[in-house]
């Protein structure tokens, strides 16, 4: 059975897969409060074929589909590090950006009434700066290094591959408490019931963002830099 259908709306298309809203949203098609039309005649209303829209939608989920069946104990560093950067960097690339000016429509729409907006607008953009650079120098400089000594396992490169291990956890806990700290104001992600579909998305996102990260934190922390700094023993 396909996910998807012509026949449902917008907004429960954008319910089961948060990120569709971003290719509603290029093709001037509202998620929002135009939610309530089928996908057919949000289309049609643009001109455009409800079939290959959803089509696209479909490629998309399917590439967001991340399948986790790999025995990361038994792959090498480059292996682990290469899904990292595919899967979770890739991924933190594009939603980042992506849910910035849903983040910051909620806050300036909604944030007189719920004050925590204001709060969670700031831990966002404090979230996607930290990270972004993060994840810019384990691409450029860690992980390099670490590719390294898996292909020539000396104790210079042993070295160059483990000394900024302690600063990556450091920052992957200070992500941590930000992602803990939205999660304590948000209720454990509990919409107002007078939440429109825009409110909707940020809260599915975000609690999407934080079930990436922790599993991408845990793969990091846990497999790769545990199994790294096991090889000095």
């Amino acid at each position: 059975m396909e996910l998807f259908n012509v026949e449902q709306t917008v907004g429960e298309v954008v319910t089961l897969f948060p990120q569709s809203a971003d290719i509603f949203k290029k093709n001037c098609i509202d998620f929002c409060c135009g939610g309530n039309i089928s996908v057919k005649d949000a289309a049609e209303k643009r001109g455009l074929s409800g079939e290959e829209l959803l089509s696209t939608i479909a490629d998309l989920y399917k590439q967001k589909e991340h399948r986790n069946d790999q025995n990361w104990n038994e792959a090498s560093f480059t292996e682990i590090i290469d899904h990292i950067q595919q899967t979770h960097h890739q991924f933190l690339q594009e939603e980042l950006p992506s849910l910035s000016p849903y983040v910051s429509k909620v806050m300036r729409v909604h944030g007189v009434k719920y004050p925590h907006l204001v709060e969670l607008y700031h831990l966002f953009n404090q979230l996607k700066a930290e990270f972004l650079e993060h994840t810019e120098k384990e691409d450029s400089e860690q992980f390099p290094s670490i590719k390294q000594y898996d292909h020539e396992p000396t104790v210079e490169h042993y070295q160059e591959a483990t000394k900024e291990l302690t600063d990556l956890e450091h920052e992957h806990d200070s992500v941590g408490d930000i992602l803990k700290r939205i999660r304590v104001i948000t209720n454990d992600y509990t919409l107002p019931e007078d939440a429109c579909r825009t409110f909707q998305l940020v809260y599915k996102r975000l609690e999407n963002l934080e079930n990436d990260t922790f599993q991408h934190i845990h793969l990091e922390n846990n497999i790769l830099f545990k199994r790294l700094l096991e090889q000095a023993s």
